[in-house]
């Protein structure tokens, strides 16, 4: 669609580049269907029990997820939950993690991440990230190191693997674990490998929200054996199981009731599938949308990755320049979202902020991601099926229009 480049912005009263809704995902097809009516005609919802035995592990539908999954990221073991959130829990539980244990994580993630180090009554210490990849910045995370720190738990925020090189490098160095929060980016890759796959635990979320889905729903992959049967019985009231399963002398193991049912595992079975070519999609639409918004100036846009590593876009993040517009981040979210197109900056501020981490961590400041939420950081869910390259050029037109129009904006604000 081409604009004349005096077209009047809606924000002050001319037409939207987009009047019509924008098109809702749905991926769900037949195949979860007939996955779904294969569990309700067999009767068992759940195939769990709480002791030693097969059923400890679940049922046919959890098992089977557990092989694909395990097979599809190339891992020894896949363990599924009833969340990432449950998940995170039980990585924190298997690698020990106990009362004053130091954990590092990056400040701009979702708060579970944090809350996971809490359940076990540790301390979640929060390094600063690195602007581009918005991952934790590895010589943050050197600086935060004590006598205390037990482990690290790295964020692939938005799709973006972090440095893992630089990252490992510190967790060899001072041998700690290394567990990678992988919710918002299944099939992105690092230097050829998967992410979840390069630390020693890595997790993948299934909430309604991400690339695939089961509602609600979680997996973790590691190649270690022992901590996959940790994660195993913290899942499945492990305190009550320990014994049958010939481990008494795991006396320090607690769970709850974190496992996934029968009817979800059947809808994931289907979602995992269709990963492959969800992100693909999402691939090629962030190519077609950075190629449209390269001229724009004052954006910086998701820059390319090295060889061997590509991102995906659980979101499409940009850092927005107030210097180079002239107006505010807040009037330019508004111009842009009165022509139609849903941008945002309201992704979770720095989590030390918040009032329960102010009070059980260290005191935190981490400028980098102060300055993304605050002056920065804007995105948008537009890389997603069914949204096409029809949809990218309504954005890049209304982008175009708001830039040419800049200095209407200027009197305005």
């Amino acid at each position: 669609m081409k604009l004349a480049e005096d077209s009047q912005l809606a924000l002050l009263g001319g037409t939207p580049i987009c009047e019509t809704p924008w098109p809702v995902t749905n991926t769900i097809g037949p195949e979860e269907k007939r996955e779904v009516l294969e569990v309700l005609e067999s009767g068992v919802l759940s195939g769990f029990r709480a002791g030693a035995g097969e059923e400890f592990l679940g049922g046919v539908k959890i098992r089977r997820l557990e092989r694909e999954w395990a097979a599809r990221f190339e891992s020894r073991h896949a363990v599924s939950f009833n969340s990432l959130t449950s998940g995170l829990i039980a990585a924190i539980g298997a690698i020990g993690i106990g009362p004053g244990d130091e954990v590092i994580l990056p400040p701009l993630t979702m708060s579970a991440s944090a809350t996971s180090v809490l359940f076990y009554g540790g301390v979640p210490v929060f390094a600063d990230i690195e602007p581009d990849t918005f991952g934790l910045d590895p010589r943050s995370v050197r600086q935060r190191i004590t006598s205390r720190t037990r482990a690290i738990l790295v964020v692939h925020l938005f799709g973006c693997p972090a440095d893992m090189e630089g990252l490992l490098a510190v967790a060899r160095d001072h041998r700690l674990p290394l567990i990678e929060d992988c919710a918002q980016a299944p099939g992105a890759t690092y230097r050829g490998r998967g992410v979840g796959t390069l630390g020693d635990m890595g997790g993948f979320s299934l909430n309604i929200h991400k690339t695939i889905h089961c509602g609600e729903g979680g997996v973790l992959i590691t190649d270690s054996d022992e901590w996959a049967q940790r994660l195993r019985l913290i899942r499945n009231h492990g305190e009550v199981a320990v014994e049958g399963l010939g481990l008494a002398n795991w006396t320090n193991i607690f769970g709850g009731n974190f496992r996934m049912t029968e009817l979800e595992a059947a809808v994931a079975c289907a979602q995992l599938k269709k990963l492959d070519g969800l992100t693909e999609h999402q691939i090629h639409l962030a190519s077609y949308l950075t190629a449209g918004l390269s001229e724009i100036p004052g954006l910086r846009l998701p820059p390319p990755t090295q060889e061997g590593t590509q991102r995906v876009y659980y979101v499409y993040p940009m850092r927005f320049d107030r210097q180079v517009w002239g107006i505010s981040r807040e009037l330019f979210l508004r111009a842009v979202q009165a022509e139609g197109v849903p941008l945002r900056a309201d992704y979770q501020r720095p989590i030390y902020l918040e009032p329960i981490f102010r009070r059980r961590c260290p005191q935190a400041f981490c400028p980098v991601a102060e300055k993304l939420h605050q002056e920065e950081l804007v995105f948008g869910r537009f890389c997603r099926w069914p949204l096409s390259e029809h949809h990218m050029d309504r954005i890049v037109a209304a982008f175009r229009k708001v830039w040419a129009a800049r200095s209407e904006l200027q009197r305005c604000s």
